[in-house]
């Protein structure tokens, strides 16, 4: 039995794979990387690196960072890690969204001198809500070779064990911080049928979570937490139950990536018909607010806080109007 990085395996071809994962030079030349057709200049690799397990990694990817002449690291003393791990030893520099713009110039002077260069982030595929999209445009534009090494991704990792459909979605990543502007982009995807993914971090996932049930309505949904590492979980259900069992917790950890269920059309709750209902309920005064609350929230998928929260808004309303119809 072998354990690699925490997983225990028997499979004598495992072993083996390790081995050439430990050692690329025992690559025959049926495994080796296939060169692509040669441009002008250097190329630019954009290198998919391992999520958590430093066992998710590519030969080609192993093989690329040990021969470029240069890797652009978000974070080099993270990506020494994984360098270190495989007995690679290679020159580094630090390309982040501080830096991204002073640095992109450059590192395209070095590709267009010839240097084969490697971009990598802390995890997974660069550029998906990562530095690097300046630096790929800019190759781009400047007609340099751009080879992908693939390999893994939070966002696919999630999405392909989430039980959601898979068929269509929209990657979001990480939204931004102001809350005017979170609220303009949920707003514009609360009618898109395809699946959602966002990223975000562990102590502002709860504050996703009620912005989404607040504007899109208690969808199904999945969130990942520590992908591929020991405490790796997923918790699934709706939006409300991830919620409630993460309040639940003294403190989230990990890096979160939320799949969510996309609209289901006339069946998501629409908010202007609950704020009806409830100035309906509020004007008869047969419930209490809590009671009311619970019974609209059960009947439109909601939260009974959300619910609860509006009707304390609408209350002076309902106020206003029963006077208006005594008088």
């Amino acid at each position: 039995m072998l354990n690699i990085s925490g997983i225990a395996v028997r499979s004598v071809w495992t072993i083996n794979a390790y081995n050439v994962l430990m050692n690329p030079s025992l690559m025959d030349s049926s495994t080796k990387p296939i060169s692509g057709d040669v441009l002008t200049g250097g190329s630019l690799y954009v290198v998919a690196t391992p999520i958590g397990n430093l066992a998710d990694i590519t030969f080609r990817a192993i093989e690329t960072l040990k021969k470029v002449d240069l890797i652009a690291a978000e974070d080099t003393r993270h990506t020494q890690r994984l360098l270190s791990h495989y007995h690679i030893k290679n020159q580094m520099i630090s390309l982040h969204e501080h830096n991204e713009s002073q640095r992109t110039p450059e590192l395209i002077a070095r590709l267009a001198a010839g240097d084969a260069i490697a971009l990598v982030s802390n995890a997974g595929t660069p550029t998906l809500s990562d530095p690097g999209y300046r630096l790929v445009k800019q190759t781009a534009a400047s007609h340099i070779r751009i080879v992908p090494i693939p390999g893994p991704s939070a966002a696919l990792a999630s999405l392909s064990v989430s039980g959601l459909p898979t068929d269509a979605y929209i990657f979001v990543g990480f939204l931004p911080r102001k809350a005017g502007k979170v609220k303009k982009i949920l707003a514009e995807l609360k009618s898109e049928r395809k699946t959602l993914i966002f990223y975000e971090s562990p102590r502002r996932i709860t504050a996703l979570l009620r912005s989404l049930i607040q504007l899109m309505g208690n969808r199904k949904a999945v969130l990942s937490r520590e992908m591929t590492k020991r405490y790796e979980e997923f918790i699934r259900g709706s939006l409300a139950d991830i919620l409630a069992q993460l309040t639940d917790r003294v403190e989230v950890k990990g890096e979160c990536t939320l799949v969510v269920h996309g609209s289901g059309g006339s069946n998501d709750p629409d908010m202007d018909t609950v704020r009806d209902e409830i100035l309906q309920e509020l004007q008869t005064g047969a419930a209490s607010i809590s009671e009311l609350a619970k019974r609209i929230a059960a009947k439109h998928g909601l939260m009974k806080n959300q619910v609860y929260a509006e009707a304390l808004k609408l209350k002076p309303k309902s106020n206003s109007i029963n006077h208006t119809e005594k008088a």
